[in-house]
């Protein structure tokens, strides 16, 4: 049912996408989704296309992992070191707040465009995990930290059945945020850097032609690579969580709920 009505919403707004696109009646300012899903096909036809989509993905996404990796062990020796979260603090503000067009324009300088959007969205990501990671440290079980002091638990039993199960719903949110600007940045970057063959060089030389239906057919490709790279991840994180924690917690919350 739910599917159904999710479905019909879409439908109401492309029905709305086209009537507008009608009206106005000029496919520069506005094509309509018949026009941009015919562009859709004509673009995937070419043999650039399936090249462009791969190369951004996978840049994109070993931005995404490198980020990750970053903010959790960065994340972590700063709830282990506190100096060293003190140290790291300005840092991950000033990450958060520089716009990435500021950053875009010194990566190009230092490095230039070949690994510009992997680049970019490492910095991006990594403030995202970096919060999430403290956070989760910070939201472990203090009785079960005091039972684990207690009874001397090894520093990796703590850690699987103790932090991880208490990192968990952070990362579910954060990796959620982290894929989704992770492919904006990344394609803004691509865009401004214009390395050749990525889906932001695509989207750029679609304005340049004024072609509005390949603008819209490039920005469902980014969307859709995105939804599914986050859909990965969230089957990651699904499986660590039947890992280390097991059903029949689940089952007992759920009943203390009731």
């Amino acid at each position: 049912m739910k599917r159904l009505k999710k479905l019909g919403i879409a439908l109401c707004w492309l029905f709305l996408w086209q009537i507008a696109s009608i009206l106005i009646h000029n496919k520069i300012l506005l094509a309509g989704p018949i026009e941009s899903a015919t562009a859709l096909i004509n673009m995937a036809k070419t043999p650039d296309f399936a090249t462009s989509v791969v190369t951004s993905v996978l840049h994109i996404v070993a931005g995404i992992i490198l980020g990750g990796i970053i903010g959790i062990l960065l994340g972590a020796l700063s709830i282990k070191f506190k100096l060293l979260g003190d140290f790291v603090s300005p840092i991950v503000t000033v990450l958060k707040s520089v716009p990435v067009a500021s950053f875009v324009v010194l990566i190009l300088i230092w490095i230039g465009s070949d690994n510009l959007s992997t680049v970019i969205v490492t910095l991006v990501v990594f403030p995202i995990i970096y919060l999430a990671t403290t956070g989760g440290f910070s939201a472990a079980d203090s009785k079960l930290l005091e039972m684990a002091h207690v009874y001397r638990m090894p520093m990796g039993a703590k850690i699987r059945f103790i932090y991880i199960p208490a990192l968990i719903p952070s990362y579910l949110g954060a990796f959620s945020v982290a894929v989704g600007m992770g492919f904006k940045s990344g394609a803004a970057a691509e865009v401004i850097g214009q390395p050749l063959l990525t889906m932001g060089n695509g989207l750029y030389r679609s304005k340049i032609n004024l072609d509005t239906a390949e603008v819209f057919a490039w920005t469902f490709t980014i969307v859709l690579a995105s939804w599914v790279t986050e859909k990965l991840f969230f089957l990651l994180i699904y499986i660590l969580k039947r890992i280390f924690i097991p059903a029949s917690k689940s089952g007992e919350s759920g009943k203390e709920k009731q």
